[in-house]
């Protein structure tokens, strides 16, 4: 189920009297990750703790698609609990962290897992759609195949300025701490 990219419904800056950060920024460093560049996932343990774990992530049409076994934590952890946080750095200057909250969803339509694995591939990870799974070479973050392909659709996304080169900038200059909600 890919999604149309959205637009969001609301937008605060999270300091007084500051401007938000435009979500168009935040949306070209999810659709342009530099290379390489880490993904952390969290999600919930049966027992309410948090699981939290490294990922590669790509946006695509206005969600975050990511890939692990549904074997490993946080497989089990997401088809218990799909809500969950993905977090990720920029370090294209101005700098600027994100974290993506919502639910993540299965990918089962076949359209839709091609449309991802091709994204995947051309990234270096080729992979082979088996039925609703995909399989291919062990990823370290991924654990063991087969794997399945998540969607995060974001209910709320935060921006915050960066650490990488921050000293570069004039305190004006950064991206201003900013909320984006989406329906």
């Amino acid at each position: 189920m890919l999604t149309k990219d959205q637009t969001p419904v609301a937008e605060h800056a999270l300091v007084d009297d500051a401007k938000p950060t435009p979500w168009s920024m935040v949306r070209e460093r999810l659709e342009h990750p530099e290379k390489p560049r880490t993904s952390w996932l969290a999600t919930l343990r049966p027992d309410g703790r948090p699981h939290v774990m490294p990922l590669i992530t790509f946006w695509l049409d206005g969600a975050l698609y990511f890939i692990t076994s549904q074997s490993t934590r946080k497989g089990r952890n997401l088809a218990r609990e799909p809500r969950c946080v993905i977090t990720t750095s920029s370090t294209t200057l101005p700098s600027i962290d994100i974290v993506v909250e919502g639910l993540a969803e299965r990918v089962t339509d076949a359209s839709d897992l091609q449309r991802v694995v091709d994204m995947f591939g051309s990234n270096g990870w080729p992979l082979e759609i088996r039925g609703d799974s995909v399989y291919g070479p062990n990823a370290p973050s991924a654990g063991p195949p087969p794997y399945g392909i998540f969607q995060l659709v974001p209910s709320v996304v935060f921006g915050l300025p960066g650490m990488y080169g921050m000293e570069q900038f004039k305190p004006e200059e950064l991206p201003k701490p900013t909320r984006w909600e989406f329906s």
